[in-house]
């Protein structure tokens, strides 16, 4: 029925959307490189906004503003470098 019929609720109708460019390690949000990202001091966020954009998930979202948390000029390690046990 959802593939026949479509779905107000997503897009897709069944199908496999995209993968999400911010949920890739090419994304710039979190990290670039060993730098912390967009999300912690806004940067590149011309890149962000563009790979933000570029994901259609039938929501018109907006970009997140970058954190407020003071980190005392230091950088979180990776989450890929700091797994849960």
């Amino acid at each position: 029925m959802l593939t026949n019929q479509g779905s107000s609720l997503t897009a897709y109708n069944g199908t496999q959307p995209p993968t999400n460019p911010l949920a890739t390690q090419q994304s710039k949000l979190h990290v670039d490189g060993n730098q912390p990202g967009y999300s912690l001091n806004g940067a590149n966020a011309t890149l962000v906004t563009t790979q933000y954009n570029g994901y259609q998930d039938g929501t018109p979202n907006q970009i997140p503003f970058p954190s407020l948390l003071d980190l005392n000029g230091t950088t979180p390690p990776p989450y890929l470098d700091n797994l849960p046990q």
